[in-house]
């Protein structure tokens, strides 16, 4: 298969037809030629090609309704109109329904070469552009998301439901690392906007006043640094999606801004007067419970109402823990593909130490973990070893509180019938017998002081009392 570049010349007339595919051959593109409207729409149906130069005049199909048809059947097509009857009312139609350029026969062969360069430019860069809205659709679509539990397939339901319905508002709350943006991706790529522009930003991240001119833009001389125009967010992604992540934290004058925009979909720049008016959707999303933010006077009740149009809740993976094999599996390959290794899985028991843990920062406290582990160890597997302290002695217990100064502990056969007992390398030592010595130490350290003693082990005063109990001091 030819890497060269693909051109079409549509011209009835033989003797330009044959001196362009000469010329052009030489330039070192592949060339194909044809007389007739016809002929040229035929041929763009059974090949892959680039650029069209079409003659305006053609002895079956008018020249401007072929530019139609190549336009709206072969948009990454470019196409180069070439005419002896030159007016600027043809030209302006001829770049109106999507011509790049209008040329002017006898044209002058390095003038067109120049145009034509610029025109397989264009060309390229709409397939580049393609082809990368075609890998994030894939990266972020639906199947992407990994969940297999109940709580997440209604989740799967509503990304569904909302994106192929015409809601320009959606609320996705859930606690840091649920992965609300992934959710904010997956609505944006399903929908019919998936073509147009997917924006970001996190309102946390701003200072209000930065925040305001990042959203909607200002007019040169609005401020101090305004030197020039600057378009924002939303008109940038007018068609698409923004997404406003940690929208909790947006301070009130500017909620005021937002929910007229989201009431009349037209804003005003910074120090502008014009209204402007686009089309997106807006999924905001926030870790905090807004309705305990709206009584405390922070968030506005009527922005929030208006928000919630379509509520989406991402459950804790605490409330998932069933999906935990899954997105193991999923981040070792990952992970083996991003650091050329071949680690087979986790170990049972460390598999058993991530069921057993709380996972605070969620799915994100779980890809760090792993991603630490892959990075650190060489082993075929993820052994307990290579987890971190705080997930090793965790217990429920404990609802998510580490001990501090536990070494790393490794998994050995116990020599008993296989009851899968924790031992410290090359000791015997059961992680159990470690715990009631490190338990022991810390209330002989403090005489006693039972709050004292948790603070020492960074465990909760009932978590501390759990395991006295536990181990007979109590």
């Amino acid at each position: 298969m030819s890497d060269k570049e693909k051109i079409l010349i549509v011209e009835d007339e033989k003797l330009i037809r044959w001196s362009l595919r000469e010329r052009l051959q030489k330039d070192g593109y592949e060339t194909h030629a044809v007389e007739t409207g016809q002929a040229a729409l035929d041929l763009l149906r059974d090949e892959d090609v680039d650029l069209v130069l079409l003659d305006y005049k053609l002895p079956d199909i008018n020249g401007m309704e072929v530019l139609r048809r190549t336009v709206d059947l072969y948009p990454d097509t470019t196409v180069i109109l070439m005419t002896a009857y030159s007016s600027i009312h043809s030209a302006v139609e001829a770049i109106k329904l999507g011509a790049y350029d209008y040329v002017n026969k006898p044209f002058d062969h390095g003038e067109l070469l120049a145009s034509i360069q610029k025109a397989l430019e264009t060309t390229r860069l709409r397939r580049e552009v393609k082809r990368l809205r075609s890998e994030q659709k894939n990266a972020y679509g639906v199947s992407n998301i990994i969940g297999r539990s109940s709580a997440m397939q209604e989740v799967f339901t509503m990304i569904r439901k909302v994106a192929e319905s015409a809601a320009t508002t959606v609320l996705i709350q859930g606690e840091s690392g649920t992965g609300k943006d992934l959710v904010a991706k997956a609505i944006h790529f399903a929908s019919d906007r998936s073509d147009k522009p997917f924006m970001n930003i996190t309102c946390s991240a701003l200072p209000e006043t930065l925040l305001e001119s990042e959203l909607f833009g200002h007019e040169r001389g609005a401020f101090t640094d305004a030197k020039l125009q600057k378009k924002g967010l939303l008109e940038l992604a007018s068609g698409g999606t923004v997404f406003l992540d940690e929208i909790g934290d947006m301070g009130l004058a500017l909620q005021s801004k937002l929910l007229r925009f989201l009431e009349e979909k037209t804003f005003k720049r910074v120090g502008g007067s014009r209204d402007i008016r686009v089309d997106v959707r807006i999924i905001a999303a926030t870790n905090r419970d807004l309705d305990r933010t709206v009584r405390q006077g922070a968030f506005r009740e009527d922005l929030y109402y208006r928000l919630k149009v379509i509520p989406i809740h991402l459950p804790s993976l605490k409330a998932r823990k069933e999906d935990i094999p899954h997105l193991v599996t999923f981040f070792l390959d990952q992970f083996n593909r991003e650091f050329k290794k071949n680690t087979h899985g986790v170990s049972a028991d460390a598999l058993e130490c991530l069921m057993r843990y709380d996972w605070p920062g969620n799915i994100r406290e779980l890809r760090n973990v792993l991603e630490r582990a892959m990075i650190l160890e060489t082993k075929p597997q993820v052994e307990v070893q290579d987890l971190p302290r705080e997930i090793v002695f965790h217990s429920p217990e404990e609802a998510g509180a580490p001990l501090s100064s536990e070494p790393a502990m490794a998994e050995t056969e116990d020599g008993d019938g296989g009851n899968g007992a924790f031992r410290l390398p090359d000791t015997g030592v059961t992680l159990e017998e470690v715990e009631r010595d490190l338990v022991k130490q810390a209330l002989e350290r403090t005489r006693g002081n039972q709050t004292h003693a948790a603070r020492l082990l960074n465990i909760s005063r009932d978590a501390l009392r759990y395991k006295m109990k536990k181990f007979g001091f109590l």
